[in-house]
């Protein structure tokens, strides 16, 4: 028996209002607008007010003289003829040196204390904790001041200065050495070591390779080490040691040849080191108690060593943990770094944002370029420790 087939109406689509779709694109573009409607406005009164002002804006004062000179430069510079686009450069030099020595520093001192703090010994896990508490508690501002005024201000003056082997001075002005300087044929020797450093490269993935086919392992950190100090000493004596040294001598009230570390440079360095690593050591503990304690116990199980345990199978898993808080450290080291102003040392803040922006008043410009550029460093490091965070992931089949 054949039933009648009964057609259902199709319901109508509506008013677009009150798709959801439509409704959510509709308010996306409603806050884009007056976004860029608060940005216009605020631009457009800036500039309203700099022309009332007299203000010229743009960015040709960085083609014009400094005329003032800075304590310390990694590249050429001089007062008289260097212009403010040079003063630019030379305070970023300034900043990426003090993050690049503090990173290092930091990373080394905050592995081996919160590895400390996890031992088995009484004495050495209360000292590493009370690092941590002492050091991540006092404001970093207070303690740039104390390893200035407290510390390196109070050594003695040039003609009173503590020697070592009569070519290392320190005194309040710095610790003074032995400068190299280069001669015709040296370049060849930094061109080696870059050569070692790509064949050690070269060496360790092949030595993982070989280790994951057959199980064998190869020395892989004497041939690093032979390769990384014998081709660039194999090859500084085969150009004639094309380098001489220019030894600090005494003259007058100050030392005249040699290098100078500035004190401005060692307390921020110490500071920024110090302080950052008692963030990371604590970054370092809870990474390593996140290993489940079966991993280990299973190591013992199989008779290995404590520290090949430790190094092949805690370190590993724990760095998944690490590496996000240790980037986040980093990038507060290298933001906080610009506290240099308060002793004096000529970072970007300093000379750029400081003397730069007072004697052309460009203050728009100078900030926007300052901003940027911290914006820019943290942006790479990020980007750096993500693909190593992403190496260090777990990989699943």
């Amino acid at each position: 028996m054949l039933r009648p087939s009964v057609s259902i109406p199709r319901r109508g689509r509506g008013p677009l209002w009150r798709d959801p779709a439509v409704r959510a694109l509709f308010f996306q573009v409603l806050l884009l607008a007056m976004v860029l409607g608060a940005i216009g406005f605020l631009i457009h009164n800036t500039m309203a007010n700099l022309d009332a002002r007299g203000i010229r804006t743009g960015f040709e004062f960085l083609d014009r003289r400094a005329g003032f000179p800075v304590s310390q430069t990694l590249i050429d510079y001089s007062s008289n003829t260097s212009t403010y686009g040079r003063t630019f450069l030379v305070g970023l030099a300034n900043t990426l040196l003090v993050s690049a020595l503090g990173i290092v520093a930091a990373t080394i001192i905050g592995f081996l204390v919160g590895l400390a703090r996890l031992s088995p010994n009484w004495l050495l896990a209360r000292l590493a904790g009370a690092y941590v508490e002492i050091f991540r508690n006092i404001p970093l501002l207070l303690q740039i001041l104390f390893w200035y005024f407290a510390v390196l201000r109070t050594l003695p003056s040039p003609r009173q200065s503590l020697s070592l082997l009569d070519s290392f001075y320190l005194n309040v002005r710095g610790l003074i050495m032995p400068a190299p300087e280069a001669q015709a044929g040296f370049m060849a020797t930094p061109l080696a070591l870059a050569a070692a450093v790509v064949g050690v490269i070269a060496l360790v993935i092949i030595a993982r390779r070989r280790q994951a086919a057959t199980g064998q392992q190869w020395p892989v950190l004497p041939l690093s080490l032979l390769l990384l100090i014998g081709l660039p000493l194999a090859t500084f004596w085969m150009t004639g040691a094309p380098l001489e040294w220019s030894t600090p001598e005494l003259s007058g009230f100050n030392f005249r040849g040699g290098m100078q570390v500035l004190p401005e440079l060692v307390a921020l360095w110490l500071a920024l080191s110090i302080y950052t690593a008692a963030f990371i050591a604590e970054t370092v503990r809870s990474g390593i108690q996140s290993v489940p304690h079966g991993q280990t116990e299973a190591a013992r199980s199989l008779s290995l060593p404590g520290r090949l345990t430790m190094r092949r199978i805690v370190i590993p898993q724990a760095m998944r943990v690490m590496v996000p808080q240790v980037t986040n450290q980093y990038l507060n080291l290298i933001k906080n770094s610009s506290l240099a102003t308060a002793i004096g040392y000529p970072d970007l803040v300093a000379v750029f944002a400081g003397t730069t922006l007072n004697q052309t008043g460009q203050a728009i410009e100078v900030m926007t370029m300052t901003m940027l550029v911290y914006l820019s460093i943290s942006l790479i490091v990020s980007a750096l420790m993500n693909l190593y965070n992403a190496r260090m992931s777990l990989k699943e089949r």
